[in-house]
């Protein structure tokens, strides 16, 4: 089955054998009726299982030619999944430019109950092999990074992973399975903020994983019922209906981010702008090879180069929403620095080139013209 077809069909085969519904139902429902005790017809509370859930699960799990999908309440909820595979004194290396939040959770979290964390630039993945010790146990990938747009190598990560038998982890986010499918490259999970292209209508806050092995997909899965932090069913139907149309929109969005990228690129008051679909972009060849597309993510820093210039730009902008998130249908406009990476040191943002006149752009599927009129309107 072709991606596309998979985004519709995926793992949604009898998924309502009592009236044949074409979309799954909503089961609405917090237990099941059991014939006996333990005996139930695959479901028993809907904390451990929905059959709304089961759906958009098999789902995520087929777009990303994986064999489990777990969905968590949120995308932090799945990696505090992951990070609750570990233990204390066991070693984590990360992306040194990542999203703010999973910075949070690792350093203000799980470093407090013994985990320790290298953030590192994986732009060379044969840089992960000098933080490599008897205690590491998981690498931590964002590819398109989160705001800079970075692009990691998987597959070469994933060659240094499996030599010393330590999971890889992918956050999928920016690139979704439409651009590029991690377990294929030989990541171990894949993990979405599903509040962003998989739902892809800023009307729900999710998170997945999607994993190829049946014992780790058993562990996840534990913490996922033990911890409790799953999505309603609500909730779950909304996301499986945004990912029927992730195809169509993934392509009118990786459209408009190219004719961004371009115009912002010669703009006058513009001085840098960060997309991987320019060839002169660090790492473009490996994007080239690894995705598809190149996505609807934008950076850029202002010619002025400063907090105020940054602020007054964002606050003009009239077709593009000045608000946090990213991947909805309409064009969002945010300040790192002070909205997604304030928890980050300032310090150790600008280390990264999370400066203050830096601006991340999710690009939506509006007329292009329109998008490119309101940046320009902005920035004069």
């Amino acid at each position: 089955m072709k991606f596309n077809t998979k985004t519709i069909h995926g793992g949604q085969h009898n998924i309502d054998p009592a009236y044949n519904s074409v979309m799954p139902p909503i089961y609405q429902t917090t237990t099941y009726k059991q014939s006996t005790p333990g005996g139930h017809n695959g479901f028993e509370y809907s904390r451990s299982g929905n059959p709304t859930r089961d759906a958009l699960e098999k789902s995520i799990a087929s777009i990303e030619s994986g064999h489990y999908g777990l969905a968590f309440g949120s995308g932090l909820a799945a990696i505090d999944a992951v990070l609750k595979l570990l233990k204390p004194g066991d070693e984590v290396i990360s992306t040194n430019d990542l999203y703010g939040g999973s910075y949070r959770l690792f350093t203000r979290i799980f470093q407090d109950f013994g985990v320790k964390f290298h953030f590192i630039g994986m732009e060379n993945a044969d840089h992960i092999e000098n933080f490599v010790n008897e205690n590491t146990k998981l690498v931590w990938v964002e590819t398109p990074t989160n705001p800079m747009m970075n692009i990691i190598d998987i597959e070469a990560v994933a060659n240094i992973t499996n030599k010393h038998n330590i999971l890889l982890a992918v956050d999928n986010t920016f690139a979704t399975a439409y651009l590029q499918r991690p377990l294929e490259l030989g990541a171990d999970i894949v993990m979405h903020s599903a509040t962003k292209y998989l739902g892809g209508h800023s009307d729900v806050v999710m998170g997945s994983l999607v994993v190829n092995d049946k014992d780790l997909s058993e562990r996840l899965y534990f913490i996922q019922n033990a911890s409790g932090a799953v999505p309603g069913p609500q909730d779950c139907f909304l996301v499986l209906r945004g990912i029927k149309t992730l195809h169509v929109r993934m392509q009118r969005h990786c459209e408009n981010g190219k004719a961004v990228a371009y115009a912002l690129k010669i703009h006058p008051n513009v001085s840098k702008v960060y997309w991987p679909g320019f060839e002169d972009h660090p790492n473009h060849g490996i994007a080239k090879r690894q995705m598809s597309d190149f996505g609807g993510m934008v950076s850029f820093t202002t010619k002025a180069g400063t907090l105020v210039s940054a602020v007054k730009l964002v606050e003009k902008l009239k077709v593009f929403t000045l608000a946090e998130s990213l991947g909805g249908v309409e064009s969002l406009a945010g300040h790192p620095a002070s909205m997604t990476h304030a928890s980050i040191p300032k310090k150790d943002r600008e280390k990264i080139g999370v400066v203050d006149s830096l601006i991340r752009l999710s690009v939506g599927i509006e007329d292009v013209e329109d998008l490119l009129a309101d940046l320009d309107q902005a920035l004069a």
